[in-house]
């Protein structure tokens, strides 16, 4: 009998302890020449970007994203990454990723 008892207890702690995430900005923009968006939940975690077409009507047309996201990590450490993704591919910018060395 104790055994049940124990369990909801502790069901319940875990329960009581965990942060529920909840969304505080959800905005979004979508048109025929490109979106942006801009997100942010209650843990800290953000995400903003836009994209635009470049080259439309073209056979070199391509979709060009600048954004930004930052999240805390499992170590209370709060990571934010700009980044640039183009027909040259992803390109991230933070403190913790290391950048190519210049020629």
């Amino acid at each position: 009998m104790k055994f049940p008892i124990v369990f909801v207890a502790i069901v319940a702690v875990a329960m009581a302890s965990s942060v529920q995430e909840e969304t505080i900005t959800n905005e979004s923009q979508v048109s025929p020449e490109g979106y942006t968006f801009n997100v942010a939940t209650n843990n800290g975690f953000e995400h903003s970007a836009e994209g635009k077409i470049e080259n439309e009507n073209t056979e070199h047309g391509s979709l060009a994203v600048h954004g930004h996201f930052k999240y805390v990590g499992d170590d209370g450490v709060t990571y934010e990454v700009r980044y640039i993704a183009d027909e040259n591919g992803f390109q991230p910018i933070g403190a913790h990723i290391p950048q190519p060395l210049d020629d």
